[in-house]
């Protein structure tokens, strides 16, 4: 299995699967002397973990991180920071009926194609679980941004047809974690809520956008041609668990603009270039411009089913299959926090990128 590796010059290379000892990871091209919070790693995957609310999966994982290496006097060191969460509440037996069925919407048929084989214990290295080891990763990256006054931060911001305004701008982003959604409008929240626990009554799942704004971030980062700043978040959202779609700026929405209505126009700001408006999404030619960076990413509903449905076994006969298990009915709670520790590793990757062309 090759390209277990994210990023240019800050890597994150991850291992593990979600039934084995544990899930863990190398992080290399960490800057040296950025302090070290651990209580705040931790924190970051307290909101991933499973558990957390009656709306996520009700799987009990402590998923406690330990540092091996790379982290002298609360410093990093400029070495490679090794990581390991070990897995302490794995149910292998609830996945017996599936160890020869292909379930619909999994990677269960793909990777049998691929390899030859598959891990059916809650689907192996295809596990959402594997995310893990890229929140630990992103917190680390948001460690080092921290210095450079550059924050990422992700909400839910629809969950089926329930939605809020698409202007961040509007909200206060205190609100995120004030419910178990994750959304910064709170009456919409408990609609959100109520919506997740009606689907999950019914053994069902369903999808929705999370949105994400980075903001403090330079111009200039981002490489006009095949590593667009835009392209490579893309990249990075796409490579998550269940996501369908991304957009950045006014993306989809301004198809019914003209050039003239969405063109951000320059102003001189007091002496700092800037622009009046923000429909570019902070990225014009791939290279940002210095304004916030905002964009949405779509997930699917959640592939796993608590209800009969049709399938195929290794074999090709056709049976109905009934999971069992402890799953998510909807997975963007536990998905922002994966949001932006994938933005977060993808802008401090371009600044370093960006200091070796401007000596």
């Amino acid at each position: 299995m090759m390209r277990n590796t994210f990023g240019h010059l800050f890597t994150l290379s991850t291992f593990g699967e979600s039934h084995g000892a544990g899930i863990g990871g190398v992080v290399d091209g960490m800057p040296a002397g950025i302090p070290v919070d651990l209580d705040f790693i931790q924190a970051e995957l307290d909101r991933r973990r499973p558990g957390q609310s009656r709306i996520t999966t009700g799987r009990q994982e402590g998923d406690r991180v330990e540092i091996l290496s790379g982290v002298f006097d609360g410093k990093t060191t400029g070495c490679p920071i090794g990581f390991l969460v070990r897995n302490t509440n794995q149910h292998s037996g609830d996945y017996e009926n599936v160890r020869e069925v292909y379930r619909p919407s999994h990677a269960d048929y793909t990777y049998t194609q691929k390899y030859g084989l598959r891990d059916h214990r809650g689907g192996g290295r295809s596990s959402a679980r594997e995310t893990i080891s890229r929140c630990v990763g992103g917190a680390l990256a948001k460690l080092a941004l921290r210095q450079l006054g550059i924050s990422v931060i992700a909400y839910t911001s629809q969950v089926g047809d329930i939605g809020i305004d698409r202007d961040y701008q509007k909200y206060d982003f205190s609100e995120i974690e004030r419910n178990p959604v994750r959304c910064p409008d709170p009456e919409v929240a408990q609609q959100m809520e109520r919506l997740i626990l009606s689907v999950k009554a019914d053994g069902d799942t369903i999808g929705g956008i999370i949105t994400c704004v980075i903001q403090g971030c330079p111009a200039g980062l981002g490489e006009p041609a095949f590593s667009k700043l835009h392209a490579d978040l893309g990249a990075a959202m796409l490579g998550i668990n269940a996501v369908k779609g991304f957009e950045y700026g006014e993306g989809f929405s301004g198809v019914g603009q003209k050039g003239s209505e969405q063109n951000d126009l320059f102003y001189n700001d007091g002496g700092r270039i800037s622009t009046r408006t923000n429909h570019s999404g902070g990225i014009q030619g791939g290279i940002s411009n210095g304004q916030d960076i905002y964009f949405r990413v779509l997930f699917k509903p959640v592939a796993t089913q608590l209800r009969p449905q049709s399938t195929v076994n290794k074999d090709g006969d056709e049976i109905t299959l009934e999971v069992k298990g402890r799953h998510d009915p909807c997975v963007l709670p536990r998905a922002v926090p994966v949001v932006e520790a994938m933005a977060a590793m993808t802008i401090l990757d371009h600044y370093l990128l960006n200091k070796t062309v401007r000596m």
